[in-house]
């Protein structure tokens, strides 16, 4: 899955791609370089972030992109990274086949029914609270992280199941970074094979994450890692949580993360 932001302020690349013909370009380059999905956003869920986009800006930052891509690939297989109801709506009527809500369906109540009646696929993630208060949020030990993201997202994915989702259009996301500290992600990301136990796929989205900054400091004289400086440990990341059971990744650079996934894929067909 590649990352496709519409964004001014992204943490990762807020900006680069914030004119519709620059952000379909680039989404084609993915497809080309090995992309199967590409999930489009038009709203930042960096850490800190206070005010909510409106709905209707979010979706003159993402529709043109949708329609500018479809235009070109037919065949190419869009998800709309929105937690409102609206916006994926309108995706998913222009196209796009795939709602990503980073919230799980608690931030806007009419997401599931809306989900439901549009009979699309949802990926559905973990995240505890909204954006401004992951840094103020109390820590939780090693042996803490795992449960509460396994209970949690079993609870999004019964709430998924009563609106009427078909089980088989329910991917479920751990949500590394996303209301996690930083050392939070390491044993989530030991332990993922067990979310494997709630039955559904698995979507991983590690690429460029801050937690990954963190282990890279003491390379570099304790200075901050820029975002083009984390491809390496984004693969290794990858790799790992494809190893532990994720059937989709979601990353920014994709030509190397494709040629390690088709490694990671190539070890998993003799375990």
């Amino acid at each position: 899955m590649g990352v496709l932001n519409v964004t001014p302020d992204s943490f990762s690349d807020g900006g680069t791609y914030s004119s519709a013909n620059e952000a379909a370009a680039h989404g084609l380059r993915m497809l080309e370089e090995g992309a199967d999905i590409l999930d489009i956003g038009g709203e930042s869920t960096r850490p800190g972030q206070k005010e909510p986009l409106s709905a209707a800006e979010e979706q003159e930052r993402v529709m043109p992109v949708i329609s500018a891509i479809l235009s070109a690939r037919p065949d190419a297989i869009i998800s709309i990274d929105t937690y409102k109801a609206s916006t994926a709506k309108a995706a998913i009527e222009a196209g796009a086949e795939i709602v990503n809500d980073v919230s799980g369906f608690l931030w806007d109540g009419e997401m599931a029914d809306a989900c439901a009646a549009l009979q699309c696929g949802v990926v559905l993630m973990h995240t505890r609270g909204r954006p401004d208060e992951w840094r103020s949020q109390p820590g939780l030990t090693s042996d803490e992280i795992l449960p509460l993201v396994k209970h949690d997202l079993d609870g999004r994915l019964q709430a998924a199941l009563r609106a009427g989702i078909a089980r088989d259009r329910i991917v479920l996301d751990p949500g590394y970074g996303f209301g996690k500290r930083l050392e939070e992600n390491y044993p989530l990301l030991a332990h993922q094979p067990e979310l494997r136990e709630l039955g559904q796929p698995l979507l991983a989205g590690v690429s460029r994450k801050s937690f990954l900054a963190q282990k890279l400091r003491s390379l570099h004289g304790d200075a901050d890692i820029p975002m083009d400086q984390r491809q390496n440990a984004t693969v290794a990341a990858m790799v790992a949580a494809i190893l532990g059971g994720a059937d989709i990744v979601r990353v920014h650079d994709v030509r190397p993360a494709a040629e390690a996934a088709r490694i990671a894929d190539a070890v998993l067909a003799y375990a």
